[in-house]
């Protein structure tokens, strides 16, 4: 028998080593370890063996098999290698071919309007900041001056996690608790947006579970409305590329601001779709909520450990996807998060769209 198995390993070996396709190894295997192969068949004589032939020729067996197996392995890996090697020396790309124009895939239009509010904020002079999105209730609530009773904190607005923690951990309801981060973190003067995701409890035509923010946050000496209102104002034009773009601020309430207003813009009707620009008091206008927006509270100047009385700002903040389904005419929230080609094929840009306020921050 061991000079039968040495025999078998040796003849088996040589033809693994011989084979020069994937097909021929294959059928060195098959004829080694298939159902009618030569050890497959070596294997079946165990139980018929005495318990002492069984220990004497079972790992003598089992060792031919794994040796065999080994080898089938490593040349198989080899070969594909080659193969790899082959196809990859015989093709090649040329790089000043032009963009293929019908390439599959496209920038959605939340990353694409993302990208084009910093363009046009980098222009204004302010910084990009980030923060999680699973926050604390302080940096959530009790920093923005929003107090226990408010409705905001209710379970049917906001997500709250499980668990035993230090305090009450949401996934945050609006971008604002990085306005308190960058406050405790950054000395003034202050000039920041914050993009990102947030979540509430909420989900029809214009709301969902998720969706994104940006909020815009200046910290300085002697900061009024009126740098609100042009800030905005600018945004505004250069975000919808019109200069007759006309701002009405009506007042509002927000527990972080103070005071607050909400921001409208003016609109026209044009073949049945509202067309941003102009006097909503106009005929044929109107008046679009687009913003929420106000002068900083002192108490939220005071829990980020800065004093009132030397330091003022504005906040304002918008969802990103509300201005996307302004600015290109989606009149549906939901299907932003549906994943469905088609309608990322019709809605999405190419990767080459990059907003530049020279050219035009729009496509």
């Amino acid at each position: 028998m061991t000079t039968d198995l040495d025999t078998l390993r040796g003849e088996l070996l040589a033809a693994i080593d011989a084979a020069t396709a994937l097909d021929a190894l294959e059928a060195v295997r098959v004829q080694a370890l298939g159902k009618q192969g030569a050890i497959t068949g070596l294997l079946k004589t165990l139980g018929k063996l005495t318990p002492e032939e069984r220990q004497e020729q079972g790992p003598r067996i089992h060792s031919l098999r794994e040796a065999v197996t080994e080898a089938l392995a490593t040349r198989k890996a080899a070969m594909e290698q080659a193969a790899l090697d082959a196809r990859l020396a015989s093709e090649t790309v040329d790089m000043t071919l032009p963009v293929d124009g019908v390439a599959p895939g496209s920038v959605h239009p939340v990353s694409q309007v993302m990208d084009e509010l910093a363009e046009i904020f980098a222009d204004l002079g302010f910084a990009v900041a980030t923060g999680p999105e699973v926050e604390d209730d302080w940096h959530n609530f009790t920093a923005l001056n929003i107090p226990e009773t408010h409705p905001a904190r209710a379970m049917h607005d906001t997500f709250y996690l499980a668990g035993e923690h230090e305090q009450p951990m949401v996934l945050r309801t609006h971008t604002s608790p990085v306005q308190i981060r960058t406050m405790t973190s950054q000395k003034p003067p202050i000039r920041i947006i914050a993009p990102g995701r947030v979540y509430r409890s909420d989900s029809d035509a214009t709301h969902t579970p998720m969706f994104h923010q940006i909020e815009g946050l200046v910290i300085d000496k002697g900061i009024t409305l009126g740098h609100l209102k042009w800030t905005l104002e600018t945004f505004l034009k250069a975000f919808f590329e019109r200069d007759d773009i006309v701002l009405r601020l009506r007042p509002s309430y927000f527990p972080f601001t103070e005071p607050s207003a909400e921001v409208d813009v003016g609109f026209t009707w044009k073949d049945g779709k509202r067309v941003i620009g102009g006097s909503g008091d106009a005929p044929g206008g109107g008046w679009m909520e687009v913003l929420g927006s106000g002068m900083v509270h002192r108490r939220v100047i005071e829990a980020c450990g800065l004093d009132p009385n030397e330091w003022q700002g504005f906040a304002f903040g918008t969802g990103v996807d509300r201005l996307a389904m302004l600015k290109y005419g989606m009149d549906d929230l939901r299907p932003f998060f549906d994943g469905d080609l088609r309608w990322l094929k019709h809605y999405g840009f190419s990767a080459l769209d990059v907003p530049t306020l020279s050219g035009g921050v729009g496509a």
